[in-house]
């Protein structure tokens, strides 16, 4: 057995890297035998490992939302379950009150048993998007929900398959049943697709447990089991010199920022740095309330925002780990947005205030620029529940649409990039306009939407799709009234906009072509937050925003801004 104190600086490098090899193998395999649009194009899912307690080990670079948050619901469902797996077990779960982070988010977990004791030696874990599992919209991200029930299906925990029998029947309760039960919610609109998925999820993590096993019957238990604490223990090491770092570097022990989400509310972060000890205390008082909306976030996400704004600033390769959060305490104060009440809406929370909680931390941190602070979520599509209450079967396409990084010293921001928690694709044209019944006018970069600086700041995109089927379309995003920020006297970004073109039409609903008439379409602004019944030919016209820029121009010349001395 290697001494933990003293690991082998090879070995150490050589157990990571096979770590997280079985993490990208995991994704492979899910990714080959999913059938979504959002998990085998997009490539909205995470894979991990997870220490017998729940700790994070390793994963490869997938979204980084989710690997910080996973670590939650496995330790969730060990409190539940405690000792009761058994080989052949695979539990499910989605609640934010679990671990998870939005409900579309659904986690897949499987124990791994040592041969010899049958006791847990680590757990395998996938969390996958999936594009519809009710709700009282297509898509499951309804930007109206003002409750989680009118977000889709809710589990906390679910054997889904149990001593190697996949429970069809408990499933399909669920995620059919349950949902529907609410006033003006149905259940999942395409049981099957999502069922398929989940099946994938729990063949990847079976892979995982064939790869770990493997491991194990090469160096044996000791030694894996210790070098698994030794890379945690390295990535301790690694942020608490980080911390010691960014006291010199600024100065100061005493950091802060704040934020504020388009409907005014702020995101308030405090830190304190013990140089001594290489640890901080990020306090987040000050933040506003629980929000009546879906803005909120569950705790799970904002420890995930957190660890993931550590190991960007880190400038050194290290498995993105729970050895990363040692140093740190994270204090969330009860009833605030950050820590909402059990039936709060949470679908914008997971994937915008999270986006708000990274730049107020890299901004606490002086780290770069704000990002375009919003992943711009596009859902639609069709089914539920009729004006009579009837359930009709339908389907709904969900994606996320890119936006400019924000520049930092020494460099430029990014222009079409997914930023921050996000880590996924958009979907292609030709699989798009195959399989759904839009046509894409354009898709490009928005120019000059960036912030000007010494460094200048990424530019958003523009999207714009027209519809060639009646549908239900729902947008979700900020940065429609606030710009993102640009740092040490860079300016801002411009701020996205949304805008409905609906073709002018008779009373009977066909699209005006008499050229006496006025055919010209109308240009709506919808706003950040908004659901449309689209009839055909109406196009939605989406530009997302720009990253702020970095440093000062006086009198027209640029100035240098000092660059971040390497940690």
């Amino acid at each position: 057995m290697a001494n933990k104190s003293t690991p082998d600086p090879i070995l150490l490098t050589l157990f990571a890297n096979r770590f997280m090899s079985i993490a990208e193998a995991m994704g492979k395999s899910l990714q080959q035998t999913s059938i979504s649009t959002n998990i085998k194009e997009r490539l909205d899912f995470s894979c991990a490992l997870f220490a017998p307690d729940g700790d994070l080990v390793a994963n490869a670079p997938f979204i980084p939302i989710h690997l910080g948050a996973m670590s939650f619901a496995v330790k969730h469902q060990m409190k539940l379950h405690g000792n009761q797996l058994k080989e052949g077990d695979v539990l499910m779960t989605n609640s934010p009150h679990a671990g998870g982070s939005h409900l579309p988010d659904i986690t897949i977990i499987t124990p791994v048993f040592d041969a010899q004791t049958k006791e847990i030696i680590f757990f395998t874990a996938s969390r996958g998007h999936h594009a519809d599992i009710g709700g009282i919209l297509p898509g499951s991200m309804p930007p109206t929900s003002v409750n989680l029930f009118e977000e889709g299906a809710e589990v906390v925990s679910f054997k889904i398959v149990n001593g190697g029998v996949f429970d069809q029947k408990g499933l399909y309760e669920y995620m059919l049943e349950k949902p529907a039960q609410y006033p003006g919610s149905s259940g999942c609109r395409n049981i099957k697709d999502v069922e398929s998925d989940l099946k994938a999820q729990i063949s990847a993590n079976h892979k995982g447990v064939q790869l770990i096993q493997s491991i194990v019957d090469d160096y044996g238990l000791a030694t894996v089991q210790s070098y698994m604490y030794h890379i945690r223990v390295n990535a301790e090491y690694s942020v608490r010199n980080l911390l010691r770092e960014v006291a010199k570097r600024i100065g100061s022990t005493s950091l802060s920022a704040v934020d504020y989400l388009d409907d005014g509310s702020p995101i308030q972060l405090k830190v304190e740095i013990n140089e001594r000890e290489g640890s901080a205390i990020l306090d987040f008082d000050g933040t506003g309330c629980e929000v009546r909306g879906n803005l909120n976030a569950p705790v799970s996400v904002a420890h995930s925002a957190v660890i993931y704004c550590m190991r960007a600033i880190l400038d050194i390769d290290i498995p993105l780990n729970a050895g990363c959060l040692v140093p740190l305490t994270i204090r969330i104060p009860k009833k605030s947005l950050l820590s909402p009440s059990r039936t709060a809406a949470v679908c914008g929370g997971n994937v915008l205030t999270s986006q708000r909680i990274v730049d107020v931390v890299l901004k606490a941190f002086r780290a770069c620029a704000a990002s375009q602070g919003c992943t711009n979520n596009l859902t639609f599509g069709t089914g539920g529940k009729d004006k009579d209450g009837v359930a009709v079967i339908g389907w709904g396409y969900y994606e996320t649409i890119a936006g400019g990084s924000g520049a930092g010293p020494g460099w430029n921001g990014t222009s079409g990039v997914h930023t921050h928690i996000t880590n996924t694709r958009i979907g292609d044209v030709e699989i798009l306009e195959r399989r759904y019944p839009v046509l894409l006018h354009r898709f490009g970069l928005r120019p000059n939407s960036g912030g000007s600086g010494t460094w200048h700041g990424g530019d958003g995109v523009i999207r714009e799709i027209e519809f060639t089927h009646e549908l239900q379309v729902s947008i979700l995003s900020e940065r429609r009234t606030r710009p993102p920020y640009g740092m040490e006297g860079g300016d801002p970004a411009l701020m996205g906009r949304n805008t409905w073109v609906k073709q002018r039409r008779r009373e009977d609903g066909d699209i005006i072509d008499d050229p006496s008439e006025s055919k010209e379409p109308r240009y709506i602004n919808i706003g950040g937050k908004a659901t449309i019944f689209m009839g055909k030919g109406d196009r939605l016209l989406i530009e997302t925003p720009g990253g702020g820029g970095w440093g000062r121009h006086i009198d027209g010349i640029a100035q240098e801004a000092p660059p971040l001395k390497p940690t």
